[in-house]
């Protein structure tokens, strides 16, 4: 695959997930200048996730049909209308039309681009691809909350304004640049149905080897999103904080969750094992979340901050392995339940964390670490069962 390619894919990754954490520090300001609350606040979060879940095998299926090409540039560009309809809403509904628009048609990028690298590289390089485009969507979300906090204290919009510039500069590349990836001739015929999220599909695979680490994506999803989907009003209302304030902070969690899953993550789970970091993870973010209750200085709130990310960066990767070892379903439908099952999360994860936070700030916190619990205790019965012991791994 030519470098050039990877470069214009992985610059349209950074400018998506730029613009998805160019928001996050900025939303609860303007939820409160159009009066909304924390519900407010975790429906505008859940709009996005219930697009995404609805639409992103749909535009997989358009890019089988129809090329890789098109389908990119209908995403990148559905980026750049998104953030414009977001910088000129007057009204609360406004805001989540626009929300749920962007999770329409951005959705359309990754599995897109993933996609295009699959066309385009051999199965010996197709890791790397992967995890060159990994790396993009999180530059972008640890850049993005640090723009959005800077830029916002001079304007609310004006973060959209150049997340939307970013995407028409991306347009422009993808048009000019990038060649399609996948020739007509391999092209899926019309008769072919498009199909959207496959609800059948998931409730089967909960009886099957993979099910309890299914549960286990939704259940962290849905406990993470007690922290992200309303960590910007949350330090709002608690401590008054700004926009810089809160845009600084959540690029240190940021950066904090690359660094493990970067540098920790692969050197554990092959010591460990995939079982013993789960665990550890689910036990150890009990007291990552309940620390968050308890901070008054801002040093004393970063740094528990950063140890809630510290104890819950590893989660997601640990059942993510676990998943891809332990399938009878083949890695791509694997992914693709650990994917729509984790949207699942998203997606009723934020609704619940506004609500708990209309009634009291720490309850959004106090229930991720109850599920935590749930899920650790839960891990001693089910994890052995739902995965084999693994072989020695000096033998594999």
């Amino acid at each position: 695959m030519k470098n050039r390619n990877l470069q214009i894919l992985s610059f349209t990754l950074v400018v998506v997930m730029l613009g998805f954490g160019i928001i996050i520090p900025i939303l609860p300001f303007y939820v409160e200048h159009f009066g909304g609350g924390g519900m407010a606040m975790g429906l505008l979060m859940s709009a996005f996730s219930i697009a995404q879940f609805i639409f992103s095998p749909i535009w997989g299926g358009l890019s089988d049909r129809y090329g890789r090409k098109p389908i990119l540039m209908i995403g990148i560009l559905g980026n750049a209308i998104s953030h414009i309809m977001f910088a000129v809403s007057t009204q609360l509904w406004m805001l989540v039309a626009a929300r749920f628009i962007g999770g329409i048609l951005s959705s359309a990028t990754l599995p897109t681009a993933m996609a295009f690298i699959s066309d385009s590289t051999s199965e010996k390089e197709r890791g790397g691809g992967m995890g060159i485009i990994g790396a993009a969507m999180g530059v972008g979300m640890v850049l993005g909350p640090g723009i959005g906090g800077m830029m916002g204290g001079m304007s609310l919009s004006a973060p959209f304004y150049l997340a939307a510039a970013l995407s028409v500069v991306s347009l422009l590349l993808i048009w000019v640049f990038l060649p399609e990836s996948h020739a007509a001739e391999n092209r899926t015929s019309h008769e072919v149905r498009i199909k959207g999220p496959q609800i059948g599909e998931m409730f089967r695979a909960l009886t099957g080897p993979i099910g309890f680490l299914l549960i286990l994506a939704f259940l962290h999803n849905f406990a993470l999103t007690n922290f992200e989907g309303i960590y910007g009003f949350y330090a709002q209302k608690r401590y008054d904080y700004d926009e810089q304030t809160v845009g600084l902070i959540l690029t240190i969690i940021g950066l904090v969750s690359a660094i493990v899953q970067g540098g920790l993550t692969g050197m554990l789970s092959k010591r460990l094992g995939d079982e013993w970091i789960i665990q550890g993870s689910l036990f150890f973010s009990v007291f990552g979340f309940a620390a968050m209750i308890f901070p008054e200085t801002l040093p004393m709130v970063i740094s528990a901050a950063g140890f809630f990310m510290l104890t819950n960066a590893m989660l997601r990767p640990g059942v993510s392995s676990l998943i891809s070892k332990k399938t009878d379903i083949g890695q791509g439908a694997a992914m693709g339940l650990n994917n729509a099952f984790m949207s699942l999360g998203r997606i009723v994860g934020p609704l619940w964390a506004g609500a708990a936070l209309d009634w009291n700030l720490n309850y959004p916190f106090i229930t991720g670490a109850v599920i935590m619990l749930i899920g650790f205790v839960a891990s001693l019965f089910f994890l052995p069962q739902a995965s084999p012991p693994q072989t020695n791994p000096q033998n594999q």
